[in-house]
């Protein structure tokens, strides 16, 4: 894929991660969107990196995996009823049945490519950390209101696995718009548990 044929601004992360692997950028799974339109553009065009025989394999700063429950879905005595009526979600390569669908994963790189794609990152509400563990968990998107704190993927997905939490989000609205909508639900506790 030529980068002339749409300014890499304008692409989505899973387009730019491909443009960023024929131009030979380190890692770019691991880079959120501003980070791969950063590394293309000081690649500048040039040529792949040399093949040293090893291959990205969901390290520290590779696909982030599916997580202790393979992207399944965690049940307790408190599903709601969006959990029961949301599509599960097991891998980055699946789709929603339709537009607008609710959708829920526990899949670490679903989430993370899903958040990365619509400039999310990962946060935390201020003065809600407890034991020195992360607090209340977020997606910090640029169009964000509010004060929240970044903390690191690895942070996230650690509090979000110890609290087993479910990831309900939604791809796209009815009309395709992409959508930011999510919410994270404890299956045990009657509120959202995030």
């Amino acid at each position: 894929m030529a980068t002339d044929e749409k300014p890499l601004e304008d692409m989505k992360v899973d387009e730019l991660r491909d443009v960023a692997r024929e131009e030979g950028v380190r890692a770019p799974s691991s880079k959120n969107k501003g980070e791969l339109v950063e590394a293309i553009g000081e690649q500048g065009g040039g040529t792949p990196a040399e093949d040293t025989g090893s291959e990205d394999t969901g390290s520290e700063e590779g696909d982030l995996g599916a997580g202790p429950d393979g992207g399944e879905v965690r049940t307790g005595d408190k599903d709601s009823k969006s959990l029961k009526y949301s599509q599960n979600i097991t891998s980055t390569d699946e789709d929603p049945e339709r537009q607008g669908r609710s959708l829920v994963t526990t899949h670490h790189e679903v989430i993370r490519e899903w958040a990365e794609a619509r400039g999310g990152s990962p946060a935390t509400v201020p003065n809600s950390e407890y034991d020195g563990r992360p607090g209340r968990l977020r997606i910090r998107f640029q169009d964000s209101t509010g004060q929240l704190v970044d903390i690191s993927w690895e942070d996230w997905f650690r509090t979000f696995d110890e609290r087993r939490l479910n990831f309900i989000y939604q791809e796209d609205h009815t009309d395709g718009r992409p959508s930011t909508f999510f919410q994270l639900e404890n299956p045990d506790t009657d509120g959202q548990g995030a």
